[in-house]
């Protein structure tokens, strides 16, 4: 009898699917697909709000990674066999959407980039940070914290098992950058459970909880800390020093991995969205440098400086009046100039995000090796508004200038504006709506930053030429990533083509540099995108005259979520006949 029942139940499920239309069996297909992304992924299944998975890390074994790419194939193979014709406009670029991103995924597979899990910037050295993005509102959230610290253990393990693979087959960053990581490892070696970075969650524990809960997750947390993690990190400190990092090699630029160069050309389609080359993107990146350098100029004789450009750079790197020396009051400045932006929005916005943002300083032990500032999503089920993080380390080489620039790019009209629109946008499905591509996402808030001049923020040379500053950095990201993981540069080269084209402190650059070695290719995205929808925003002023709406122009660019620009371009030009044919 229990045949009988399974094979009806299973007859059943058939004749369901078979009365499903196109459009329903593609959606029920991107529901599955997205509670298996988030099942393989528990730590940002939490980040997202979605707390089914709280109590666990990903599975980073490599068996795991090649039963993922199995995984993506046979789906790859399921959507093959749907017929595409028979859906709807709409669902055809849901398909073409999400089988273009199992292609990348697999593709990205073959050259087993997964090998190198860590960098300078983030890995498992820093998971502290997951805490920082979680809510803790029950018990059951610091249970599953607790569970997580106790079976960080056999995580760290997989992520040292992963990283002996990378040392075989030569799948390492290099030296220059990862001796920057141990430091790191020996913060999260306390011999106070109490002052690890992970137990942070315990200081906050609410007071609605009993005196008995506060205890035992307390003392819950402590022995996770003191028995499992700890002991876990005094493993990753011997390993990486003693195996690891001597593997590592001196040279920069991943021309020298195995495969490197197709790898690094394939990173530029993906990041780009495009088909272009690497000397194509150095191309573009040496003509918009020489282009920012002549509007540079401008300003520098605006201001009356007599001296030549590296002159003007050294001026404001150093010059006092454009320093805060007091951490706190580097803060301040952030926070006033965000509040200053957020009333000008509507000069240029129609539809704006109603979930808000915050401003945070960018924690202690990453921020000697990390850059400027960067934004953490909000939560998807809205338990965490978005976070526009600044770095206060070191502010005497953080100058006032650049203020207004980086903070329109990481939070509003940037960051913050373009992804908590597209988390709000339900008729989309949720690999877009909470997914991202780079020339999209970093593309527009590189346009956001000349937002600034519409909505009239750059009201001196020295903010203006810090938005100038900020394009010019986008531009030499171009030459010199390129640069380092294709024509063979060297680190110095790199620093000093930086050093000469943009006035940002030294410290600064050596960072950025360091993040295009530690992430081949991520950084071409931002221009090439910006430069994407600067075309496409000229285009539709010139095509539409006076029936050219700016806010309306960016509802069109945002109301999709991130796109591939090829696809983009589409939309907007879709729009563009629509209103030249309207009368």
């Amino acid at each position: 009898m229990k045949g009988l029942g399974f094979a009806l139940t299973l007859l059943f499920c058939m004749t369901a699917a078979a009365q499903q239309g196109p459009g329903e069996v593609l959606h029920a297909l991107f529901d599955r697909e997205w509670d298996w992304e988030m099942q393989q992924n528990p730590t940002r299944a939490s980040e997202m709000g979605d707390r089914r998975w709280n109590d666990r890390w990903p599975d980073v074994s490599l068996q795991a990674i090649e039963a993922r790419n199995q995984h993506h194939v046979a789906v790859l193979e399921e959507m093959k066999r749907m017929e595409r014709a028979a859906l709807s406009p709409a669902d055809q670029l849901n398909y073409d959407l999400f089988r273009k991103q199992l292609e990348t995924e697999i593709e990205e597979h073959q050259f087993h980039w997964y090998l190198v899990p860590l960098n300078q910037r983030g890995g498992i050295q820093t998971s502290n940070e997951l805490g920082d993005a979680l809510r803790f509102t029950t018990v059951k959230d610091y249970d599953d914290w607790i569970a997580r610290l106790n079976g960080f253990g056999g995580h760290m393990d997989q992520t040292i098992a992963l990283m002996r693979e990378g040392i075989r087959e030569h799948m390492l960053l290099p030296k220059v950058i990862m001796q920057r990581i141990p430091g790191q490892i020996e913060k999260q070696i306390v011999a106070d459970p109490k002052q690890s970075a992970f137990y942070k969650p315990f200081e906050h524990i609410p007071q609605s909880f009993s005196a008995a809960d506060r205890e035992r997750l307390q003392q819950g947390g402590q022995q996770a800390i003191a028995q499992a993690l700890v002991p876990a990190f005094r493993r990753f400190h011997e390993f990486f020093v003693n195996e690891y990092l001597p593997a590592c090699p001196e040279e920069v630029g991943i021309w020298k991995l195995p495969n490197g160069e197709a790898m690094y050309r394939f990173f530029v389609r993906r990041f780009t969205t495009t088909n272009m080359t690497p000397e194509q993107v150095h191309q573009v990146g040496l003509n918009e440098v020489k282009r920012i350098r002549a509007e540079m100029e401008q300003i520098k004789e605006q201001v009356g400086f007599k001296g030549t450009m590296q002159e003007f750079f050294n001026f404001l790197r150093t010059d006092p009046q454009f320093f805060y020396h007091d951490p706190q009051d580097l803060f301040h400045a952030y926070q006033v100039q965000a509040k200053t932006i957020d009333p000008n929005l509507v000069k240029v916005f129609r539809l704006l995000p109603r979930t808000p943002y915050g401003v945070e300083a960018i924690p202690a032990i990453t921020a000697p090796d990390t850059t400027a500032a960067y934004y953490r999503q909000l939560a998807a089920d809205g338990s965490r508004a978005g976070t526009y993080f600044v770095n206060l380390y070191k502010p005497e080489s953080r100058p006032k200038w650049e203020i207004t620039a980086l903070t329109l790019h990481e939070s509003v009209p940037g960051h913050h504006l373009q992804i908590a629109l597209a988390y709000e946008q339900g008729a989309i499905p949720k690999f877009r709506r909470y997914g991202s591509y780079d020339a999209f996402v970093e593309g527009w808030a590189l346009y956001a930053e000349s937002l600034g001049n519409d909505m009239g923020l750059y009201d001196n040379p020295y903010s203006k030429f810090g938005e100038l500053s900020y394009d010019m950095w986008r531009a030499v990201r171009l030459v010199v990533d390129t640069g380092m993981h294709s024509m063979h540069w060297t680190r110095q080269q790199a620093i000093d083509f930086f050093m000469q084209n943009a006035p940002r402190a030294e410290l600064d650059i050596v960072n950025e540099i360091d993040r295009y070695i530690a992430w081949p290719g991520q950084a071409l995205g931002y221009k090439i995108g910006q430069l994407t929808i600067k075309d496409l925003r000229a285009k539709a002023t010139a095509q539409l005259g006076p029936k050219f709406d700016l806010k309306e122009f960016h509802e069109v660019v945002l109301k999709n979520g991130a796109l591939p620009m090829d696809v983009l371009q589409r939309q907007v030009g879709d729009w563009m006949t629509e209103k030249q044919a309207a009368r």
